[in-house]
């Protein structure tokens, strides 16, 4: 973890612990890459062994998977491992990317995340009300809990974006990103 020591302390205090909480999370939510595979695992054994197919697997394989890819998001973004045009980005000096940055955070990706993240609750909530199930096959899923994590995400990449934003803005005063 970088320890931001060149910004101010308010400054260096709420970076780190939102690059933290991105980090530990990312970290506990990479794990569900195992019920997963074990989902799949045991879906193709009782097919193709047993002539026995399940009715919960492609249910629980794509919740999954839909769950480890949206809340790994913000662990992606302190990993600055989002798609980026680095051929152009790459070539400028810092002072260029934090403004470059800081402006498209404050124009696009602030504005975009709230309204991902305000339909997803008000998704969310209207199926927790109705207690959503599946209608994909005959197992038919609570939906629920799964489309909860549409505005956890969203929440989780607001609360990223602060931070990379603050560190955009440092490197668009100062010349340099924050070591």
């Amino acid at each position: 973890m970088t320890s931001y020591q060149s910004l101010p302390l308010p400054l260096r205090r709420v970076v780190r612990v939102i690059d933290t909480i991105s980090v530990w999370s990312g970290k506990l939510f990479c794990w569900l890459i195992i019920p997963m595979v074990l989902c799949l695992v045991y879906e193709v054994f009782a097919r193709y062994l047993f002539d026995a197919p399940t009715v919960w697997a492609y249910d629980a394989t794509y919740m999954i998977y839909g769950s480890h890819f949206m809340l790994g998001a913000a662990f992606t973004s302190v990993r600055q491992a989002h798609v980026r045009t680095d051929f152009l980005y790459q070539n400028w000096p810092p002072r260029w990317q934090g403004i470059v940055d800081a402006t498209l955070y404050a124009c696009l990706y602030f504005p975009a995340i709230g309204l991902f993240t305000w339909a997803g609750y008000d998704f969310a909530s209207v199926s927790w009300e109705q207690r959503e199930v599946g209608i994909t096959g005959p197992w038919a899923p609570p939906l629920y809990p799964f489309k909860t994590v549409i505005p956890v995400t969203g929440a989780m990449l607001i609360m990223q974006g602060v931070s990379e934003f603050i560190k955009s803005l440092y490197a668009a005063i100062k010349g340099e990103w924050p070591s």
